[in-house]
């Protein structure tokens, strides 16, 4: 996955998602194939802060910056 900027506060959310909807809500997050199912985790303000294929690796990222992660179903 890839950071974009951290946003605000130390939690952050953790919810699978479509990369349509990635796409459709921020349009400016580059290059992601459409029709994939990926965990994103997202910082308070909602923006994201990291993209991956696997849950773990997503909560990997959020450790390494000394986040608190909520999940949201």
């Amino acid at each position: 996955g890839e950071f974009a900027h951290l946003g605000e506060g130390s939690v952050a959310y953790l919810r699978k998602v479509s990369s349509d909807e990635l796409l459709g809500r921020f349009p400016n997050l580059g290059e992601i194939a459409p029709g994939m199912e990926l965990w994103a985790l997202f910082a308070a303000n909602g923006q994201p802060i990291l993209l991956s294929d696997a849950r773990d690796r997503a909560l990997a990222g959020a450790m390494e910056n000394d986040l608190t992660t909520v999940a949201i179903h």
